[in-house]
């Protein structure tokens, strides 16, 4: 057999086996990004002008979220929340508005004692997705009754779903739900 017919039968497999490769990376990284962001991967994707912009998006998120000084309370700190968190959920008997605003604050300042950046709210979404995609529409859901509260247009009922809503994401920020999280198939 010629040099020419070996390299025009080796050279295609060549192709096939590398086009293969990378199609396998890609699924591997899709399927990683999808399991680490659980809803947030297919909003983020309807969000954006394609799957591959989208998957873009998710792929900054981690890279800024891993610059982030995100660290776990020590026990005075979390039993200190607690307390805090006690006496926002005695309030609402009284005073429901307040008592959500109360715990909006205390999830704020919780989220910035983890070492999350707490300026903006669409940035707090982005930065809670990389390892809270589970509890982060308890977040958005509550942040809107905090938003209709405020212009006084929430019902009880709405602001009592606040309240559990605020839970979810407090006990997820209050426990180790923050520590070094575990890498993503590349």
């Amino acid at each position: 057999m010629s040099t020419a017919t070996l390299l025009a039968i080796i050279i295609p497999i060549a192709v096939v086996v590398v086009l293969a490769v990378v199609a396998a990376s890609l699924i591997m990284r899709r399927r990683g990004l999808r399991e680490r962001f659980g809803p947030e991967y297919e909003r983020t994707i309807e969000d954006a002008d394609s799957r591959m912009a989208g998957e873009r998006e998710l792929r900054e998120r981690e890279k800024r979220h891993d610059a982030l000084d995100i660290k776990p309370l020590d026990s005075g700190a979390r039993e200190r929340y607690t307390r805090d968190w006690t006496s926002v959920q005695d309030e609402f008997v009284d005073r429901p508005d307040d008592a959500v605003h109360h715990a909006d604050r205390l999830v704020t300042s919780l989220m910035h004692e983890r070492g999350y950046p707490t300026q903006d709210f669409e940035q707090q979404l982005k930065d809670l997705s990389v390892q809270h995609s589970r509890t982060l529409e308890h977040y958005r859901a509550a942040h809107e009754v905090d938003v209709l509260s405020t212009r006084h247009e929430a019902t009880t009922e709405q602001l009592r779903g606040a309240m559990v809503h605020y839970r979810a994401l407090f006990d997820e920020l209050l426990g180790d739900g923050g520590g070094p999280r575990r890498a993503a198939p590349a």
